[in-house]
């Protein structure tokens, strides 16, 4: 007969309501990536797809709202504006190049 190791069990305190209580994490839950504070300038693609056209080069200076790229997503064209004005410190991408979900695109400083 085999013996069963029983498994000490990590138990973590939160609070709610000024009320304590314990909780399991699972391992999936410790595996996460960690969330980092996205930086307002870090313009990333939200679907997969491919890069038509790229408008700007390193070092240009954009304003909020001007164009800096074409992405086909979903058999549709999707114009990338700049969420703020500055400078171009980072082209991430070429023209012709498939992207996956959540890939840097331009880094604007």
């Amino acid at each position: 007969m085999e013996k069963k190791e029983k498994k000490e069990k990590e138990l973590v305190d939160f609070i709610v309501t000024a009320r304590k209580y314990q909780t399991t994490l699972t391992e999936k839950y410790k595996r996460r990536p960690i969330w980092q504070k996205p930086n307002a300038g870090d313009v990333i693609s939200h679907l997969p797809g491919t890069i038509i056209e790229v408008e700007v080069k390193e070092g240009d200076r954009v304003e909020a709202g001007q164009l800096l790229l074409i992405h086909e997503a979903m058999k549709m064209l999707n114009r990338v504006v700049s969420p703020v004005a500055g400078v171009v410190t980072k082209v991430n991408v070429t023209v012709g190049e498939h992207i996956p979900k959540d890939h840097l695109m331009v880094r604007i400083g």
